[in-house]
């Protein structure tokens, strides 16, 4: 983080507040009146300077790595069980392409027309990986550095339907909520990225929709995009569409501001035609391929969490096969994402404690490799951003960042990941910061033990709130919440009792009546309508549409 210069008004409020505090404390402590006051005072007085401050954020690409589930022997046995069945049960319905260049690496198709890869060939290809690679934004200034056990937060989505809190409903999600999630996350500071956090179901033509999707998310934040075709052959409008607003196919590989992928393997160990396909052709993008395995424990993975791990370990390496095969030193994170069922009606279930075990597991696993991982977090179950929401997002995310993986699904996903929320959405940036705060933690140095700030505090004046170490530190060591409540009890009777949501709602509305980036241009923007049936629409994307 880069230094921040304390203006001279806030440090004299600063220093009036630390000698009125001074004054107030050498009259007698046994005035509990006056106690309670001097409370206030420094209360109103710490108050007056965050007002004045700027948001500060904490950053991505975060080292985590602190907490694992998984005793290294642990792991060493989900490793040699999931080379166990990629070599002895192998991988249905091998694309034509993939099974070509796997048998000519030393694969076989067994008895039962499934793929086996042998163990030496699957620990060489995790060996001759990338292991850091950039992920790389619109705006430079947005970059994420993609590595072992490097955290950044992503929203995650393809839900269906979005929240809304005014008619305490869902409704199904549209192409302009596309453009609106991807400008919120532009806004928030610790999301690092978009991805199509909801579906366009308002458009039925597929090809169309993931184009016009594309352009939504592209035109309405300068974060890296992560796209989801539905087809192989839709890459090529997406590859179209970067190249229009990078200015040629050079600067858009310089620079691939957006990248694409898919689930590619359908649980139990059979790959998925589409997907694969898809994972394939976004090679071509120039970006990281994304590739994410979802098997659900108790229904397409064992219900034992251990064999639900080897699974997802073996499936997740047969991903990394699919594409390094075929596109050797590709950029791609490995990516288990082991999902949860509730046995007791077999549905997906991803707010609970075994939600967060798993993944915090899949990252350690990831690890283990070496390798830039994603693991899904944040995937809660409640239907509206209440406390439910709040502990079950806040134990799955911490768990995950702190084992130390990219974590998608972390931003306003609601309802078993079939629903969006906006102002769920704003409420998880000050978890996500929270987070990020943890894993950065405490910095210990000479200057930080802070003897001689103790001994001079001591002596004189008896507290620290006008000292010259608080007011250099008092945006780098602390984070402070963009919308959490500290107020006084008191001061929140006085505002109507509000919730966090009611803070949220205003929020959005802040800044998605204000907040339409335009880093695009309206030249550029015009060749795009010119070449594609652009269904957003212009006056959608303008300040004092009425929308917000």
């Amino acid at each position: 983080m880069s230094k921040i210069t304390i203006p001279k008004d806030i440090a004299a409020l600063a220093g009036e507040m630390g000698e009125r505090f001074k004054s107030e404390q050498d009259l007698s402590d046994s005035n509990p009146a006056l106690k309670r006051r001097r409370r206030a005072g420094a209360r109103e007085g710490r108050r007056a300077l965050r007002a004045k401050r700027p948001a500060g954020t904490v950053g991505a690409s975060l080292q985590g790595g602190a907490y694992g589930p998984l005793s290294e022997r642990d792991i060493e046995r989900i490793h040699h069980t999931a080379l166990d069945v990629l070599e002895k049960v192998g991988m249905g319905n091998p694309l034509p392409i993939l099974r070509e260049h796997a048998l000519a690496r030393g694969g076989r198709i067994d008895q039962h027309d499934r793929l086996c890869y042998p163990r030496a060939l699957v620990e060489d290809v995790i060996a001759a990986m990338p292991r850091e690679f950039v992920v790389h934004a619109y705006n430079p200034d947005n970059d994420v550095e993609s590595g072992a056990g490097r955290v950044h937060f992503g929203p995650g989505g393809d839900a269906v339907t979005t929240l809304d809190v005014n008619g305490r409903c869902y409704r199904p999600s549209t192409l302009v909520d596309v453009y609106d999630f991807a400008r919120l996350i532009d806004w928030l500071e610790h999301v690092h990225d978009f991805s199509q956090v909801v579906i366009a179901t308002d458009i039925p033509d597929l090809r169309a929709a993931d184009l016009n999707m594309a352009y939504a998310a592209i035109t309405g934040t300068t974060k890296h995009v992560c796209l989801s075709p539905t087809d192989a052959a839709h890459v090529d409008d997406i590859i179209e569409l970067m190249d229009l607003i990078a200015g040629g196919e050079k600067k858009r590989r310089e620079r691939p501001f957006c990248s694409a992928g898919g689930c590619c393997v359908v649980s139990p160990l059979t790959y998925g035609d589409d997907n694969s396909e898809v994972c394939l052709a976004a090679t071509r993008i120039g970006g990281p391929v994304w590739a994410v395995m979802a098997p659900q424990a108790g229904a397409t993975a064992p219900a034992a969490l251990a064999g639900t791990l080897v699974q997802v370990t073996a499936e997740s390496l047969a991903a990394l096969m699919l594409v390094q095969l075929v596109v050797p030193g590709q950029p791609m994170a490995f990516g288990p994402w082991p999902f949860v069922s509730d046995l007791r009606t077999g549905a997906f279930t991803g707010g609970g404690g075994e939600q967060a075990l798993l993944a915090a597991a899949a990252a350690q696993i990831g690890r283990h490799y070496g390798l830039p991982t994603s693991v899904g977090a944040g995937m809660s179950d409640a239907k509206w951003p209440d406390a439910q929401a709040g502990f079950e997002k806040g134990i799955t995310v911490t768990s995950a960042a702190l084992a130390g993986a990219e974590v998608s699904e972390v931003a306003g996903m609601m309802a078993s990941l079939m629903g969006c929320s906006f102002e769920a959405m704003v409420i998880d940036n000050d978890m996500l910061g929270s987070v990020a705060r943890l894993l950065r933690g405490i910095e210990v140095t000479e200057e930080t033990l802070s003897f001689e700030t103790i001994r001079d505090v001591v002596r004189d004046p008896g507290h620290y709130l006008g000292h010259s170490q608080t007011l250099s530190l008092m945006e780098s060591e602390y984070l402070y919440p963009g919308i959490s409540d500290r107020r006084s009890q008191g001061e929140w009777q006085e505002a109507g009792r509000p919730d966090i949501v009611d803070a949220a709602r205003a929020r959005v509305r802040e800044i998605l009546s204000t907040h339409y980036p335009d880093h695009i241009g309206p030249a550029t923007d015009r060749k795009i309508r010119e070449r594609f049936d652009i269904l957003l629409p212009e006056e959608a994307m303008r300040p004092g549409n009425g929308r917000w």
